[in-house]
């Protein structure tokens, strides 16, 4: 089968540092390439795979909207002029690139990681079109896009080559937070937490680059750094991160929104480390209570969770997490939708 994967330019496929997304279209192309399948990648500046890749746009979170436009136009090109030479389109990126095939034979798999917009949605469905099918990462973003078309959930998943397990694990070892520095991922609760149970705390993660979240990294995070409890490490890659997390007697994620998967909760788990998390979007999906975490409501709940780790059987946790969230099961899930 000759399989197009598309994405929205602004981080390199794979990433170096932050990029779930794009760390999961990779894994996506290295496994329907590993399958026989002629593979295609068509994404940002940078990016690459064991197929064929073709580079458009810029890498940055910060596009103008003649970018944008330019993006749009370019893909609409790429597509009217190969619009016959897949047998499978699977989008990551926006919704309008699919417009030119639309109606045409190949199938069209349109794949959200984030809260979906209904109406554009509603829009397309209106529109003459065949084979085509939309899939969100969990059960949660499905619900806020589910109002026409045929949907599906297919969970993220990531490569458990890249962590390990570490069991040898104590009561004195630190709790780690993992993400962007923004205030709806919660690392002022993460600090609560430690400082309440008396625990060190990893916060690892990029610094943000929206002026209010700055504003709160600057004002209310970066002051309570220092160096010893609570210690700031940066933005980490797929080797440090492995170092961190699985020396991590468990993960905290206190978000503040609902959470369309949130992939540094399997990451955590591939090292053996449990999660801990608040229960907000796809979280009760991710998590398994009692096994590879513990599914918490508020700030005291998540307290009585670290003081209760012990539980907790760290190989088990791991297992748990690679039977449900493994590429080879990802990409099955999708290819099984166009009947292969």
């Amino acid at each position: 089968m000759k399989i197009l994967l598309i994405m929205d330019p602004g981080i390199a496929v794979p990433p170096v540092y932050y990029g779930g997304i794009e760390r999961v279209i990779y894994l996506l192309a290295e496994e329907y390439h590993a399958l026989g399948h002629q593979v295609t990648l068509l994404a940002g500046p940078g990016s690459y795979c064991s197929g064929k890749t073709i580079s458009f746009g810029s890498n940055t979170t910060k596009h103008s909207k003649i970018a944008a436009y330019n993006n749009i136009l370019f893909v609409w090109s790429y597509l009217r002029k190969n619009r016959k030479n897949f047998d499978l389109i699977h989008n990551f990126g926006r919704l309008i690139y699919l417009l030119p095939v639309i109606n045409q034979k190949a199938y069209k798999i349109m794949s959200y990681q984030r809260p979906v917009t209904a109406r554009g949605i509603k829009i397309i469905n209106r529109l003459p079109n065949r084979n085509l099918l939309f899939t969100a990462c969990s059960n949660y973003c499905v619900s806020t896009g589910n109002v026409a078309g045929k949907w599906h959930t297919v969970y993220n998943c990531i490569d458990f080559d890249l962590y390990h397990l570490n069991n040898a694990i104590k009561n004195s070892d630190p709790l780690i937070f993992l993400g962007r520095l923004d205030r709806i991922k919660g690392a002022h609760t993460a600090i609560a937490v430690a400082k309440a149970t008396n625990s060190q705390l990893i916060i690892a993660g990029n610094i943000p680059d929206t002026d209010d979240n700055y504003q709160y990294f600057k004002n209310e995070l970066e002051p309570l750094f220092d160096g010893k409890q609570i210690v700031y490490v940066g933005a980490l890659d797929d080797v440090n991160k492995n170092e961190y997390l699985g020396k991590a007697k468990a993960l905290l994620f206190p978000i503040e929104w609902d959470e369309p998967f949130g992939i540094v909760m399997i990451e955590a788990m591939a090292c053996g480390t449990p999660v801990i998390a608040f229960n907000r979007g796809s979280v009760p999906e991710v998590v398994n209570e009692g096994i590879t975490g513990f599914i918490t409501t508020d700030v005291r709940q998540m307290i009585y969770a670290v003081n209760n780790l012990g539980i907790i059987s760290r190989q088990a946790c791991r297992q748990q997490a690679m039977q449900r969230f493994n590429i080879k099961k990802t990409a099955q899930e999708y290819l099984s939708l166009t009947g292969q």
